[in-house]
Protein backbone atom coordinates (compact mmCIF):
# COMPACT_ATOMS: atom_id res chain seq x y z
CA UNK A 1 0.00 0.00 0.00
CA UNK A 2 1.28 3.39 -1.15
CA UNK A 3 1.58 6.00 1.70
CA UNK A 4 0.46 9.04 -0.63
CA UNK A 5 1.41 11.54 2.62
CA UNK A 6 5.08 10.28 3.17
CA UNK A 7 6.62 12.66 0.64
CA UNK A 8 5.14 15.77 3.11
CA UNK A 9 6.27 14.23 6.33
CA UNK A 10 9.73 13.91 4.11
CA UNK A 11 9.40 17.70 3.75
CA UNK A 12 8.15 18.49 6.86
CA UNK A 13 11.45 16.60 8.69
CA UNK A 14 13.39 18.68 6.78
CA UNK A 15 11.85 21.69 7.69
CA UNK A 16 12.31 20.92 11.15
CA UNK A 17 15.47 19.48 10.86
CA UNK A 18 16.33 23.13 9.93
CA UNK A 19 14.41 24.29 13.03
CA UNK A 20 16.34 21.91 15.57
CA UNK A 21 19.37 23.99 14.39
CA UNK A 22 18.17 27.78 14.78
CA UNK A 23 16.19 26.33 17.83
CA UNK A 24 19.72 25.09 19.14
CA UNK A 25 21.85 28.22 18.65
CA UNK A 26 19.59 30.82 20.26
CA UNK A 27 16.45 30.85 19.25
CA UNK A 28 15.60 29.60 22.17
CA UNK A 29 17.53 31.90 24.00
CA UNK A 30 20.67 30.62 26.35
CA UNK A 31 19.94 27.03 26.97
CA UNK A 32 23.08 27.33 29.46
CA UNK A 33 20.56 28.60 32.04
CA UNK A 34 17.94 25.72 31.49
CA UNK A 35 20.91 23.30 31.37
CA UNK A 36 23.24 24.73 34.17
CA UNK A 37 20.46 25.28 36.57
CA UNK A 38 19.16 21.58 38.11
CA UNK A 39 16.20 23.37 39.65
CA UNK A 40 15.31 24.55 36.12
CA UNK A 41 11.88 23.66 34.67
CA UNK A 42 10.42 25.07 31.47
CA UNK A 43 6.88 27.01 31.52
CA UNK A 44 5.61 24.03 29.10
CA UNK A 45 7.20 21.56 31.36
CA UNK A 46 5.94 22.74 34.76
CA UNK A 47 2.26 23.86 32.80
CA UNK A 48 2.24 20.00 31.47
CA UNK A 49 3.40 18.41 35.13
CA UNK A 50 0.52 20.71 37.00
CA UNK A 51 -1.97 19.32 34.58
CA UNK A 52 -1.18 15.67 34.44
CA UNK A 53 -0.09 14.91 38.28
CA UNK A 54 -3.65 15.42 38.94
CA UNK A 55 -4.14 12.42 36.97
CA UNK A 56 -1.43 10.02 38.87
CA UNK A 57 -0.98 8.07 41.86
CA UNK A 58 -0.10 10.21 45.07
CA UNK A 59 -0.22 13.53 42.54
CA UNK A 60 3.39 13.15 40.86
CA UNK A 61 5.51 11.35 38.70
CA UNK A 62 8.27 9.96 41.14
CA UNK A 63 9.13 6.90 40.56
CA UNK A 64 7.23 6.75 36.84
CA UNK A 65 7.92 5.83 33.53
CA UNK A 66 7.43 8.47 30.93
CA UNK A 67 7.39 9.13 27.18
CA UNK A 68 7.56 12.44 25.46
CA UNK A 69 6.23 12.88 22.36
CA UNK A 70 7.47 15.28 19.60
CA UNK A 71 9.89 15.85 21.81
CA UNK A 72 11.71 18.47 19.52
CA UNK A 73 15.21 18.95 20.99
CA UNK A 74 14.42 18.29 24.40
CA UNK A 75 14.26 21.26 26.85
CA UNK A 76 10.92 20.51 28.03
CA UNK A 77 12.39 16.46 28.13
CA UNK A 78 14.96 17.08 30.18
CA UNK A 79 12.67 18.15 32.66
CA UNK A 80 11.09 15.30 33.38
CA UNK A 81 13.80 13.89 35.40
CA UNK A 82 14.16 16.83 37.84
CA UNK A 83 10.11 16.82 38.12
CA UNK A 84 11.14 13.10 39.45
CA UNK A 85 10.41 11.09 36.87
CA UNK A 86 12.56 7.80 37.18
CA UNK A 87 13.20 6.63 33.48
CA UNK A 88 12.14 9.41 30.65
CA UNK A 89 12.40 8.75 26.98
CA UNK A 90 11.98 11.16 24.33
CA UNK A 91 10.74 10.57 20.85
CA UNK A 92 10.96 12.71 17.73
CA UNK A 93 11.14 12.31 13.41
CA UNK A 94 13.83 14.48 13.30
CA UNK A 95 17.61 13.15 14.03
CA UNK A 96 19.08 16.80 14.16
CA UNK A 97 16.82 17.57 16.35
CA UNK A 98 17.57 14.33 18.41
CA UNK A 99 21.40 15.10 18.66
CA UNK A 100 20.83 18.31 20.06
CA UNK A 101 18.18 16.39 22.67
CA UNK A 102 20.59 14.56 23.48
CA UNK A 103 23.54 16.93 23.86
CA UNK A 104 21.25 19.19 26.19
CA UNK A 105 20.59 16.15 28.64
CA UNK A 106 24.53 15.51 28.72
CA UNK A 107 24.91 19.28 29.60
CA UNK A 108 22.24 19.03 32.17
CA UNK A 109 23.57 15.76 33.95
CA UNK A 110 20.30 14.09 33.79
CA UNK A 111 19.42 11.00 32.12
CA UNK A 112 17.21 10.94 29.06
CA UNK A 113 17.24 8.20 26.46
CA UNK A 114 15.86 9.09 22.73
CA UNK A 115 14.13 7.17 19.90
CA UNK A 116 13.29 8.18 16.36
CA UNK A 117 10.30 8.03 14.98
CA UNK A 118 6.92 9.25 13.47
CA UNK A 119 4.54 9.16 16.58
CA UNK A 120 2.07 7.69 14.55
CA UNK A 121 3.94 4.54 14.78
CA UNK A 122 6.16 5.31 18.03
CA UNK A 123 5.12 1.54 18.98
CA UNK A 124 7.41 0.22 16.58
CA UNK A 125 10.14 2.45 16.99
CA UNK A 126 9.60 1.51 20.86
CA UNK A 127 9.09 -2.36 20.93
CA UNK A 128 10.96 -2.93 23.56
CA UNK A 129 8.53 -1.21 25.93
CA UNK A 130 5.19 -1.71 24.78
CA UNK A 131 2.94 -1.72 27.58
CA UNK A 132 5.68 -0.19 29.89
CA UNK A 133 5.17 3.29 30.12
CA UNK A 134 3.22 4.98 32.99
CA UNK A 135 2.69 8.49 31.59
CA UNK A 136 2.96 9.68 28.00
CA UNK A 137 2.71 13.31 27.26
CA UNK A 138 2.84 15.53 24.25
CA UNK A 139 1.87 19.03 23.83
CA UNK A 140 2.43 22.53 21.84
CA UNK A 141 1.95 22.33 18.50
CA UNK A 142 2.18 18.63 17.93
CA UNK A 143 -0.90 16.83 16.29
CA UNK A 144 -1.57 19.38 13.15
CA UNK A 145 2.11 17.59 12.00
CA UNK A 146 -0.24 14.26 11.72
CA UNK A 147 -2.19 13.42 8.71
CA UNK A 148 -4.21 11.34 11.08
CA UNK A 149 -4.45 10.10 14.65
CA UNK A 150 -5.38 6.15 14.30
CA UNK A 151 -2.03 4.73 14.39
CA UNK A 152 -1.26 7.69 16.92
CA UNK A 153 -3.70 6.85 19.07
CA UNK A 154 -3.26 2.92 18.77
CA UNK A 155 0.68 3.40 19.21
CA UNK A 156 0.08 4.86 22.53
CA UNK A 157 -2.53 2.58 23.71
CA UNK A 158 0.13 0.10 22.95
CA UNK A 159 2.89 1.70 25.05
CA UNK A 160 1.23 2.62 27.84
CA UNK A 161 0.81 0.12 30.77
CA UNK A 162 -2.75 -0.89 32.09
CA UNK A 163 -3.65 1.94 34.21
CA UNK A 164 -0.95 4.72 32.79
CA UNK A 165 -2.11 8.07 31.83
CA UNK A 166 -1.65 10.24 28.28
CA UNK A 167 -1.76 13.69 28.22
CA UNK A 168 -2.06 15.60 25.47
CA UNK A 169 -1.91 20.00 25.92
CA UNK A 170 -1.83 21.52 22.33
CA UNK A 171 -2.81 24.49 20.61
CA UNK A 172 -6.66 24.58 20.48
CA UNK A 173 -8.45 23.16 17.08
CA UNK A 174 -9.96 27.11 16.93
CA UNK A 175 -6.96 28.51 15.86
CA UNK A 176 -6.33 26.77 12.95
CA UNK A 177 -9.70 28.12 11.85
CA UNK A 178 -8.45 31.15 12.10
CA UNK A 179 -5.38 30.81 10.46
CA UNK A 180 -2.85 31.63 12.95
CA UNK A 181 -3.49 34.72 11.78
CA UNK A 182 -6.32 36.75 13.43
CA UNK A 183 -9.54 37.07 14.99
CA UNK A 184 -11.54 35.82 11.56
CA UNK A 185 -12.44 32.57 10.57
CA UNK A 186 -10.34 31.81 7.15
CA UNK A 187 -9.89 27.81 7.15
CA UNK A 188 -12.10 25.11 7.77
CA UNK A 189 -12.38 23.86 11.68
CA UNK A 190 -13.67 20.27 11.22
CA UNK A 191 -10.85 17.40 10.16
CA UNK A 192 -10.16 16.39 6.74
CA UNK A 193 -8.22 19.44 5.78
CA UNK A 194 -4.60 19.41 4.62
CA UNK A 195 -2.91 22.74 4.43
CA UNK A 196 0.83 23.45 2.29
CA UNK A 197 2.65 26.35 2.85
CA UNK A 198 6.15 27.54 2.29
CA UNK A 199 8.12 29.40 5.76
CA UNK A 200 12.02 30.32 5.92
CA UNK A 201 11.91 31.53 9.03
CA UNK A 202 10.54 29.30 12.44
CA UNK A 203 8.25 30.31 15.40
CA UNK A 204 10.89 32.04 17.41
CA UNK A 205 12.11 34.57 14.68
CA UNK A 206 11.58 38.06 15.37
CA UNK A 207 10.31 39.45 12.24
CA UNK A 208 12.10 42.78 12.70
CA UNK A 209 15.24 41.26 12.59
CA UNK A 210 16.81 41.68 9.03
CA UNK A 211 19.87 39.01 10.63
CA UNK A 212 17.26 36.26 10.93
CA UNK A 213 18.67 32.62 9.96
CA UNK A 214 16.38 31.37 7.54
CA UNK A 215 15.52 27.72 6.80
CA UNK A 216 16.79 26.21 3.64
CA UNK A 217 13.58 23.62 3.45
CA UNK A 218 10.90 26.08 3.78
CA UNK A 219 7.58 23.54 2.80
CA UNK A 220 5.90 22.47 5.31
CA UNK A 221 2.59 20.75 5.44
CA UNK A 222 -0.24 20.66 8.25
CA UNK A 223 -3.47 18.67 8.90
CA UNK A 224 -6.10 19.62 10.77
CA UNK A 225 -7.93 17.83 13.71
CA UNK A 226 -11.03 18.57 15.75
CA UNK A 227 -11.82 17.44 19.02
CA UNK A 228 -14.45 14.75 17.26
CA UNK A 229 -11.52 13.46 15.33
CA UNK A 230 -9.13 13.53 18.71
CA UNK A 231 -11.49 11.77 20.94
CA UNK A 232 -12.75 9.16 18.62
CA UNK A 233 -9.14 8.16 18.28
CA UNK A 234 -8.21 7.71 21.51
CA UNK A 235 -11.50 6.21 22.27
CA UNK A 236 -11.38 3.45 19.37
CA UNK A 237 -7.99 2.73 20.94
CA UNK A 238 -9.44 1.56 24.45
CA UNK A 239 -8.56 4.32 26.17
CA UNK A 240 -11.43 6.16 28.54
CA UNK A 241 -10.93 10.11 28.50
CA UNK A 242 -10.85 11.61 32.07
CA UNK A 243 -10.15 14.86 31.94
CA UNK A 244 -10.76 17.83 29.38
CA UNK A 245 -10.45 21.59 29.61
CA UNK A 246 -9.30 24.86 27.39
CA UNK A 247 -6.82 27.65 28.33
CA UNK A 248 -6.64 30.85 27.38
CA UNK A 249 -2.66 30.65 27.57
CA UNK A 250 -0.44 29.76 24.72
CA UNK A 251 2.95 28.53 24.70
CA UNK A 252 4.07 30.27 21.58
CA UNK A 253 2.97 33.38 19.87
CA UNK A 254 -0.13 31.33 17.54
CA UNK A 255 -1.97 34.72 16.83
CA UNK A 256 -0.03 38.00 15.91
CA UNK A 257 -1.49 40.06 19.16
CA UNK A 258 -0.37 37.91 22.17
CA UNK A 259 1.58 39.52 24.42
CA UNK A 260 4.58 37.43 25.87
CA UNK A 261 4.62 37.26 29.99
CA UNK A 262 8.11 36.29 30.72
CA UNK A 263 7.43 35.70 34.58
CA UNK A 264 5.70 32.60 33.36
CA UNK A 265 6.99 32.06 29.55
CA UNK A 266 3.30 32.24 28.03
CA UNK A 267 1.92 34.19 25.51
CA UNK A 268 -2.14 35.67 26.28
CA UNK A 269 -4.34 37.63 24.43
CA UNK A 270 -4.05 41.43 25.23
CA UNK A 271 -6.19 42.93 28.40
CA UNK A 272 -9.84 43.70 26.02
CA UNK A 273 -9.58 41.22 23.51
CA UNK A 274 -12.39 38.74 23.55
CA UNK A 275 -11.31 35.44 25.72
CA UNK A 276 -11.15 32.76 23.44
CA UNK A 277 -9.62 29.22 24.41
CA UNK A 278 -5.64 28.94 22.76
CA UNK A 279 -4.77 25.14 23.79
CA UNK A 280 -6.87 22.36 25.06
CA UNK A 281 -6.08 19.33 26.93
CA UNK A 282 -7.30 15.60 27.14
CA UNK A 283 -6.10 13.26 29.50
CA UNK A 284 -6.78 9.59 28.69
CA UNK A 285 -6.18 6.38 30.72
CA UNK A 286 -5.50 3.00 29.88
CA UNK A 287 -7.80 0.24 31.69
CA UNK A 288 -6.34 -1.70 33.97
CA UNK A 289 -5.80 -5.19 33.26
CA UNK A 290 -9.19 -7.75 34.46
CA UNK A 291 -8.79 -10.92 36.24
CA UNK A 292 -9.45 -13.78 34.61
CA UNK A 293 -11.95 -16.11 36.58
Amino acid sequence: MVNDDAPLIDENRASWNDRAEVHAHGGYGDLSALTGDPRAITGVARRDYETLRQHLPNNTVEGLKLLHLQCHIGTDTLCWPRLGAAETWGLDFSPAALAHARELARQAGVEVRYAEGDARFAADALQDHIGTFDAIVTSAGTITWLPDLVDWARSIERLLAPGGAFMIRDDHPLLAALGFSGLEACCDYVSGSQSSYDMDVTYTTDPGNDATRRLAHTRNHNWTHDFAEIASALLDAGLSIEGFAEDEVAEWQSLPMLEFHAEDESWRLPQGSPRLPLMFTIVARKPQKRDRH
